[in-house]
């Protein structure tokens, strides 16, 4: 004989499947909760690392500029030594290439319609001058700068408008290229040798004149 489904199996089957569909929701409810939860952890340590990272970036920029001062101050401070070096010692190398120069000056610095020009070094008399550039680490760059610099000499200073004028560099440390550069380009290279300095030319170097 055949079972008999009644009413109250029935209502019992659908209590049931109440029961695990009100179980599964629960659930559900469960683990969108927690997923919620740990979005927002997430959110909250991401938050965290970008303001970590703003912190750091802000630390890092503020020790590159003070690291990039103390270099640009120790940079100017050798630049300084090299200059105290070749001042006693330039009239007597150029007079020695025949070039009549008496007088050292050092930073000459002038503006002209707005625009500035500044000497390291500057060698003169009547008939001639020399603008010797001075870098602790001297490269092809600085000795491009002074070439343009030599160009712009007499506007800026028509005093020695009617000199022969002739152009110098100079470093603690030459690269390789710049010292080669410099000589293609007429321009004296003065060498640190000990504790002293040189010409670092050939003898018979002829230099350009402006």
């Amino acid at each position: 004989m055949a079972d008999v489904v009644t009413l109250d199996d029935v209502w019992r089957s659908f209590q049931e499947t109440d029961r695990r569909m009100r179980a599964m929701a629960e659930d559900a409810d469960r683990r969108m909760r927690e997923a919620d939860h740990r979005m927002r952890e997430t959110e909250s340590r991401m938050r965290e690392t970008e303001s970590l990272i703003r912190e750091l970036s802000v630390q890092t920029d503020r020790k590159i500029e003070e690291v990039s001062r103390q270099i640009g101050r120790l940079g100017g401070r050798l630049g300084e030594y090299i200059e105290e070096m070749i001042k006693p010692a330039c009239i007597a190398m150029f007079q020695a290439r025949g070039i009549p120069v008496d007088e050292v000056f050092s930073r000459v610095k002038k503006s002209v319609a707005g625009e500035r020009m500044e000497i390291d070094l500057l060698l003169a008399n009547t008939v001639a001058a020399v603008l010797i550039e001075v870098k602790s680490h001297l490269t092809a760059e600085h000795v491009q700068e002074h070439l343009v610099r030599l160009d712009r000499f007499k506007p800026f200073f028509p005093r020695y408008g009617d000199c022969r004028v002739y152009g110098a560099v100079a470093g603690m440390v030459i690269a390789s290229e710049a010292d080669r550069f410099a000589m293609s380009r007429g321009l004296f290279v003065i060498a640190q040798t000990g504790s002293s300095v040189c010409l670092a030319n050939a003898p018979d170097f002829v230099p350009r004149s402006w």
